[in-house]
């Protein structure tokens, strides 16, 4: 602990939280235990609010950017071992209920006054506050004049205190519409357009997930004319349902792309499907592989990529190292690159799931000081964590043969080794 009046506020804490077990045992009624469950709710809207007022406090003094990180969320997910939406949501609520620093070192009063006084004396929550700021900072509610978008967040403030975080949305998201009933001027530039896709892996298994959304039109027609090309019958034995058509239709034009070679390079190579073979696997005829985007293939998909894809064999060993790769003449050769890629799978920062192709190979030992251009001295990071490894005290080592990310002391004093989970068969 920092100083004294930390080391009570520990000793008080942890005495309250016994007690409030305690309270909860066996013996306890069923009043006792509701009582324990409004008190509990209290304490943890108390501590949000020491949270949130301690990173709006970090976030005006500058310090995590001078740590090395350009947002405070990636600072918080490193310190406290967060993800990215749960530091988002206190970094979202510090700046909307504290007051905020001007360009000129002004002192602001807080976005929202009327969420601030609430959120400070326990009536509403940290999901009330994201919902309040969400809808206030939509579209709709940027062209309403400021006195009444003042009025609407005291309103929406007021109500917060008899809604939970979701009927709060759809009541503040009409009430906003309400206010904004005529909408945009006719001249008004039209609302940006949400051109999104994801493309999520399953954990643990073969496949995943591809949800999209085009406003554009013409993206949108792009597309669905497409796959409507060659999501057909094939005849009229094909008993296939028609979103099972599209999809495989959808892959049919992937594919036919990746073969003729027309698709931009992906972190500074051409697009090349990697196959990780096991040792074993290799000597019984590869009876199974896995590919760059994770998920095991069957032997069937294996030799079907094989007839005519630009397939890369890595052969890996029951570690999950890499023995055997290609060679090419660059700086970072193409086959210790996919070596990488099969051992670190993207960004081997832990925490992040950033795929390979949204990533660099860094050198661990910098290049310019004697560091080698082998697979020991190298990890792949994305732009983010690259940036924060060499602008920060974050330290890589490899151990048996895995990177491995030793935070600095402010993080964890102890500064324990930390590396993402390894799959089971690698471990």
């Amino acid at each position: 602990m920092a100083s004294a009046g930390l080391a009570t506020a520990h000793r008080l804490l942890t005495e309250a939280v016994a007690a409030l077990e305690a309270a909860a045992g066996p013996a306890a009624d069923v009043e006792e235990l509701l009582s324990v469950l409004t008190l509990c709710e209290e304490t943890t809207r108390r501590l949000d609010r020491a949270v949130v007022a301690t990173i709006a406090t970090l976030d005006r003094r500058g310090t995590f950017a001078e740590r090395g990180y350009r947002s405070p969320e990636l600072a918080l997910a490193d310190l406290l071992n967060w993800d990215r939406a749960e530091a988002r949501r206190r970094t979202v609520a510090a700046g909307h209920v504290h007051p905020r620093t001007a360009l000129d070192g002004t002192v602001l009063p807080a976005a929202l006054p009327a969420t601030a006084e609430r959120f400070a004396d326990g009536r509403i929550g940290l999901g009330h506050v994201h919902v309040i700021a969400a809808v206030l900072g939509s579209h709709a509610a940027r062209r309403i004049d400021p006195e009444r978008l003042a009025a609407a967040e005291a309103r929406i403030a007021e109500h917060a205190g008899v809604h939970n975080p979701a009927e709060l949305r759809t009541w503040a998201t009409r009430l906003i519409e309400a206010l904004d009933d005529d909408g945009p001027e006719p001249d008004d530039a039209p609302p940006p357009q949400l051109n999104t896709l994801a493309v999520v892996p399953h954990r643990g298994r073969a496949g995943g997930r591809i949800t999209g959304r085009y406003d554009d039109a013409a993206l949108f027609d792009a597309i669905a004319t497409a796959v409507d090309a060659l999501a057909a019958p094939r005849d009229g034995l094909d008993e296939r349902r028609p979103d099972q058509r599209r999809a495989e239709a959808l892959a049919e034009i992937c594919a036919h792309a990746l073969d003729r070679g027309t698709v931009p390079d992906t972190g500074g190579r051409r697009p090349v499907i990697s196959v990780l073979i096991g040792f074993d696997d290799l000597q019984h005829r590869a009876r199974a592989a896995v590919l760059d985007f994770g998920g095991t293939t069957t032997p069937e998909s294996l030799r079907m990529l094989a007839c005519d894809a630009g397939v890369v064999p890595i052969v890996m060993n029951g570690r999950g190292q890499p023995l055997d790769v290609g060679r090419t003449r660059r700086t970072v050769p193409d086959g210790l690159r996919r070596a990488v890629t099969a051992r670190d799978h993207g960004c081997a920062h832990p925490g992040c799931d950033r795929p390979p192709s949204w990533c660099e190979v860094h050198h661990i030992v910098p290049w310019e000081t004697g560091g080698a251009t082998a697979l020991d001295n190298c990890v792949m990071l994305c732009k983010v964590h690259h940036r924060l490894v060499h602008h920060s005290e974050w330290i890589i080592q490899v151990r048996h043969g895995l990177p491995e990310f030793i935070p600095p002391r402010w993080i964890d004093p102890m500064q324990r080794p930390r590396s993402r989970p390894r799959p089971a068969d690698a471990a």
